[in-house]
C-alpha cells in the first residue's frame, strides 16, 4: 500500500519535458513537443509532462508546430495554450514580430511560458537568438548566437541562423503601425458593412 502510495505521489508531479531549457529563468522556457514527437510520441509521457508543467506554475504553452498536435490534450489537462504555427525564416518579419510581441507582452504581465516545436532544433534556437535581437537584450547576431548556443547546449545551424538575421530587420515601429492601419481599415470596413445592411 505505501510503495502504491508513493507512486501516485511521484507521479502527481509529473515528469520534466525532454530537452528542456530556461531561456529567461522564471519567465520563459523551451523543450521538445511534450510527450515527444514522430515514433518516440508516448501518451503516458505526455500526459505526465503536461502535469509537470501545470505542478511548476506554468501560465502558457506556446505552440510553434505547424499542425494542431497536441492541442486538444492541452485542453483536457485545463492547460492554456497559444498555438503560432512557424515553418521557418520563410514566415518572414511580420510573423516573427508577431511571435515576439507575444512572447513579450506574457513575460511582461509576468506569465510564465513554455515554448515548443517537435524537436528543440533549429527553429526553436534560431527564434530564440532572434528575440534576445529583437528586445535588444543582445543586438549584436553573433553574439545573440553564440549566447544561446551555450544557453540551450546545441549548435544553431544555417536555417537558425536565417531565423536571427530575419529578426535583425525587423522594423517592429513600421510593422505595429502598419497592422494598425490594417485593424483601423478592417474596422472602418465593418462599419460601411453594417450602414449598407441597415
Amino acid at each position: 500500500m505505501a510503495s502504491s502510495q508513493k507512486l501516485k505521489g511521484k507521479w502527481a508531479l509529473g515528469i520534466e519535458p525532454r530537452h528542456f531549457k530556461w531561456v529567461l529563468r522564471g519567465q520563459l522556457a523551451v523543450c521538445e513537443r511534450l510527450g515527444g514527437y514522430g515514433d518516440a510520441h508516448r501518451r503516458v509521457r505526455r500526459q505526465e509532462e503536461i502535469i509537470w508543467t501545470k505542478v511548476n506554475g506554468f501560465d502558457r504553452i506556446l505552440s510553434l508546430i505547424p499542425n494542431t498536435s497536441n492541442l486538444h490534450n492541452y485542453d483536457e489537462e485545463d492547460m492554456a495554450w497559444i498555438h503560432r504555427p512557424f515553418r521557418g525564416p520563410e514566415d518572414g518579419e511580420r510573423f516573427l514580430n508577431h511571435i515576439y510581441s507575444d512572447i513579450n507582452m506574457l513575460t511582461t504581465q509576468g506569465f510564465k511560458i513554455l515554448m515548443h516545436r517537435e524537436e528543440l532544433g533549429d527553429h526553436i534556437t534560431g527564434l530564440i537568438a532572434g528575440y534576445l535581437v529583437w528586445t535588444k537584450m543582445v543586438e549584436d547576431q553573433p553574439k545573440a548566437i553564440v549566447t544561446v548556443e551555450q544557453l540551450l547546449e546545441r549548435q544553431i545551424g544555417p536555417v537558425g541562423r536565417e531565423i536571427v538575421a530575419v529578426a535583425g530587420k525587423i522594423d517592429r515601429e513600421t510593422i505595429n503601425d502598419a497592422i494598425a492601419a490594417e485593424a483601423e481599415a478592417a474596422a472602418e470596413a465593418d462599419e460601411i458593412e453594417i450602414d449598407l445592411r441597415d
